[in-house]
Parts: structure tokens; sequence; C-alpha cells
């Protein structure tokens, strides 16, 4: 069982919006102060009516109208003021979980839920937001108007507030239990509203191989599943709420008949005159929305509580890829790559890369291919620090990249992978991804380098071309050669090309593999390939397996020799 609320995590974000709150409860105390009044001049207007004394009603109808424009005056205040603050608060913590995912490492997006990911991002925060927007602008006025009224009802009677009371002890008790279980309820319904998000996000993302393998009942039906699940969960906590306001209800009007039987016995008493239980009754009516509220809210604060939850358990996520304290920046870099000795697992069962060692000179073009499953990828995503190994160094020009700022390491190797990635934008921005500020004419001497320029010139907006989302209305070869313009404006001294041409028809593949070779000139390149005719110009081929390299050589050292890359070679072109 949980110790303490995460709602505690909130209190360094209310800071900040110190001073609005504050603007924001001295209009509450304003608008609380009026409550006793209003009681006050409900008693007062029916002993001027009851003696058909007019002058004294007008005089209460003028005193009544102040009062309620400088209450009006003090509403709008309270409810504007606390509006920005848990606006702000929520995109605070909104930006702040933002930055955190972006600085998690690879490993954890390759298992987390896209979709949950975007509803706690969207939905789960907003209710943060809602929750600190409720205490402050419904919670603390309604228990402040309880105190007030109820004040006023103890001056007037206090034996007939004491006995109006009896059923306190036992609401609180209820509303407690309620609480619980909502919170409990809506732990559930949200994890299912993250699943939900999820399956669309997998779906919609994979709409293509769906229709292709004729999958649709299938998704249809694991749809309506996953969306029963959620209704179920949804349900518990909506029929919870339904049974504590029917409760809480009865318990509120069992009080109100208690109240007229004492107040009644009061008055014979000689106690309590019959204007002051008209007034006292005006403050019992004055009571009952706030109680209404403040269960209502209670109720919603739990809910909020597992929303609260979900984004500080996020939070509380650290990357295993972390720059050390003192971290230096990397110097403009010649190339020159070296392994010493990298041992390197996912998980501690099965070991990726074993005692690797590799030594890349500056300007060397090194092609890894071997199986699926060797450690070509894996090896290459460690010098951008994607992920660390568990043993051994990885060096560029003699400096341990552990060493060094993440930024600078990565603003020096360049990336053209197998599926290139775009992003809603223009053709411009996507090749200048990640700088806020270019030059188009640099843009435009990237992509003419990289084979790109005429296609992109064809379009009627040019450069400024909207791409849509993944870059639905360009071609693999025109995604591709986006793709290596974006690398030749990075201008980096290492390059990794990951399987860059394995998707392209014959066409787009020369194109491509033109602007490859250009891209590739003076830099230190490693090449990941399973088609071997991509490979034969390398300086050095690396034939990996098991997370070893079994061979090493030129193209034409390695089919001489007759080993593994001879038979993978004769394998591919005997098909």
């Amino acid at each position: 069982m949980k110790a303490r609320s995460t709602y505690w995590q909130i209190l360094p974000y209310l800071r900040p919006q110190k001073q609005t709150i504050g603007k924001a409860l001295a209009c509450t105390v304003v608008f609380t102060i009026f409550w006793p009044i209003i009681a006050w001049l409900v008693g007062e207007t029916a002993k001027f009516i009851g003696k058909g004394d007019l002058k004294g009603f007008a005089q209460i109808a003028a005193l009544s109208a102040i009062i309620f424009l400088i209450r009006g005056i003090a509403q709008y205040g309270q409810d504007t003021l606390m509006a920005k603050a848990a606006l702000t608060i929520a995109l605070e913590i909104r930006k702040k979980v933002y930055a955190h995912l972006q600085n998690l490492n690879l490993g954890y997006f390759e298992t987390a839920k896209t979709g949950d990911l975007s509803y706690r991002l969207t939905e789960d925060i907003d209710r943060i937001g809602e929750v600190v927007n409720k205490f402050f602008h419904q919670f603390i006025p309604c228990v402040l108007q309880l105190i007030a009224v109820m004040g006023y009802m103890i001056y007037l009677n206090w034996q007939l507030t004491l006995g109006a009371l009896i059923i306190a002890p036992l609401m609180a008790i209820l509303i407690g239990w309620f609480g619980e279980k909502l919170l409990s309820y809506s732990r559930e319904s949200q994890n299912r509203i993250s699943d939900l998000s999820a399956l669309l996000t997998e779906v919609f993302s994979g709409i293509r191989l769906i229709k292709a393998f004729v999958a649709e009942d299938y998704e249809i039906a694991r749809f309506a599943e996953e969306a029963e699940q959620n209704r179920r969960a949804k349900y518990l906590s909506e029929r919870i709420k339904a049974l504590q306001f029917v409760v809480v209800g009865f318990l509120e009007a069992m009080s109100v008949i208690l109240l007229f039987f004492l107040g009644g016995w009061q008055i014979a008493q000689g106690n309590l005159t019959g204007t002051q239980f008209i007034s006292y009754i005006a403050g019992v009516a004055l009571l009952i929305d706030p109680i209404a509220i403040t269960t209502a809210n209670y109720g919603d604060f739990k809910q909020g509580e597992a929303s609260s939850d979900r984004i500080f358990e996020l939070l509380a996520i650290q990357s295993t890829v972390v720059e050390k304290p003192g971290a230096i920046e990397l110097p403009h870099v010649t190339g020159k790559v070296e392994y010493r000795n990298i041992n390197f697992a996912y998980n501690s069962e099965t070991p990726i890369l074993q005692s690797m060692s590799l030594l890349a000179l500056p300007g060397e073009a090194i092609a890894l291919v071997g199986a699926s499953g060797a450690g070509k990828t894996t090896l290459v995503n460690l010098l951008p620090r994607f992920y660390d190994p568990q043993a051994g160094q990885i060096l560029i020009d003699g400096i341990d990249v552990q060493d060094v700022t993440l930024n600078t390491l990565r603003r020096q190797i360049g990336i053209v992978p197998q599926e290139t990635i775009l992003f809603s934008g223009t053709i411009a921005q996507n090749i200048a991804f990640g700088q806020s500020y270019y030059e188009l004419k640099d843009v435009e001497k990237a992509a003419q380098i990289a084979n790109a320029h005429q296609f992109i010139s064809e379009f009627p907006d040019g450069y400024q071309t909207w791409v849509g989302e993944r870059g639905v209305n360009l071609s693999g070869g025109q995604k591709q050669r986006i793709a290596i313009a974006r690398a030749v404006l990075l201008n980096p001294r290492i390059l990794i090309l990951d399987e860059a041409t394995s998707a392209l028809d014959s066409e787009s593949e020369a194109l491509v593999q033109e602007a490859l070779e250009r891209l590739m000139r003076d830099r230190t390149v490693f090449i990941i390939a399973h088609r071997l005719a991509t490979v034969r110009k390398a300086d050095r081929i690396l034939v990996l397996e098991k997370g070893r390299v079994m061979e090493s050589g030129t193209h034409e050292e390695l089919l001489e020799k007759g080993d593994r890359y001879a038979r993978y070679y004769a394998q591919q072109f005997s098909q």
C-alpha cells in the first residue's frame, strides 16, 4: 500500500505560481465572507416581508445588490486567476515530462507503448491540472464557506448546530471509503484507456499490413475486446460514484429532517426566534452545495491521484545512458574509431557482442555483414551511445565516448537508416532536422549532393512542399535521398549507413547509391548491409557471427578465402 500520495510531488510546480494563487485565494476570502451575510439577509428579508415594511425591504434589496456585485467581482477574480495558475502548472509538468522522455535512452522506447506515453502526456496531465484547479477553485472555497456559514449557525444556536452534526462523522468515514474505492477503479480505468490508445497507435501505423493480410476482422475483434475492458473499468468507477451520491444524499436528507425537529424544539424552549430559524435554514441551504461539491471533489481527487501516480512514475524512470559529471565537449575529430574488448547484452542471458575489438582509421569504409542477430546494428548503436556496453571502451580519436557530452558526440556522427523517418513539415525543415536556424542555400546544396534537388524542384512549392505524416506522399527513394541530404547538411566525420538501399527499386537504388558515394568521401563509414552488392567497394568487410568478427578483408580477399563471406555471396547471386 502506498505510504504517501504523489500529489506532494506537485508542490514544486505550485511554488512559481504562488503569487497568482495568493491573489486567487484573497478573492476567495472576499467571496466567502459574504456567505453568512447572505444567510442573515434572508432572515431580515423574511422579517420585513412579514411586517409589510416596503422601505426596510428596499434597503435590504439595495444592500443585497451591492453585496452580490462585490461577491461577483471576487468570484471572477478567483475563477480566472486559478484557471491561469492551473493551466500553467499543467504546461510546466507537460514540458518536464516531455523533456524527461527525450532524455531517456533508446532501450526504454523499444519496450514502451507509444499510445500509453501519448495518453500520459495529454489526458493524465490535463487531469492533474483539473485537480489543481478544483482544489483552489472549488475545494478551498467550499471548505471556507462551510466554516463561515457553520460559524454563523453556531452563533445563532450552538445546540441546534451540534445536533445537526451528529451524522457528520459517519459521512466522513463513508466519503473516505468511497474515495479509496474510486482511486483503485480509476487506476484500472486509466491503464485500460492507455492500452486502448496504444492499440490504436499500433493499428493506424500498420494499416497497410493489416489490409495486405486481410486482418481487418481480427483487428476489429481485438479493438472490441480492449474497448470492452475499458468500458467495464469505467463502469465500476461510475457505479461507485453513483452509490456515493445516493448514500451521502440520504444522510444529508436525514440531517435536514433532524434539523427541523430540533429547530421546532428550540423555538418551543424560547432559545430561537422564528426569524433566526429562517436565517438558520438559509445557512443550512448554503451548506448543501459546498458539501455536495466537496464530496464530488474528493472523488475527483482520488481519480486524479491515479493520473498523478502514472506521471510521477514516468518521471522516476532513469536513463541508463547518462553524461558523466564534468563531461567535455568532443572536439572536431578526424574519424578514428576504436572498439576495445566490448561486451554487450540487452539482458544478462543473451550476450550480443563478446570481446569485440575493432579499429577504423579516418576515412576508412568498413562494411558489417552477417545473419540477422549477429550484432551488426548493435555494434554501430554503441558508437553514438544509444546504449552503453557492459565492458570495454569505445574511443574516437583516442577519446572515450563516455567522457564527452552526448550532443557534441552525436553531432559528429551521421546516420542514414533503412527506414527513413520524416516529420510533418516542409522538405527543407526535414533536411535541416534538429537545426532551429538554417540557410536555404545550404539545404539546396545538400540536396544536390544527395541527388534530391531535381525531384524537389519539380514540386510546385519546391523546398517548401509540405511533407505528410511519415512522408506518405513521397516514394521510398525520395525519402531516402532526403535522409542522405540531412546527413550531408550535418557534415559529420563519422557516418553510419544502416541498410540504406535495401528497400529500393533498381532506378532509385542507383540514384541513392551515387548520392551515398558522394556522402562517404573523406569520412569514416560503417556500412550495414544484407545485400552484398552494396559493400564490394568497402575498404574492409567484417563478417560477424554471434557477436564476434569471424572474417575480415576486402571483397576480393574474402571471396578468394572461400569461407563464410564467399558462401553468403554465392547464395545471394545464385538466386
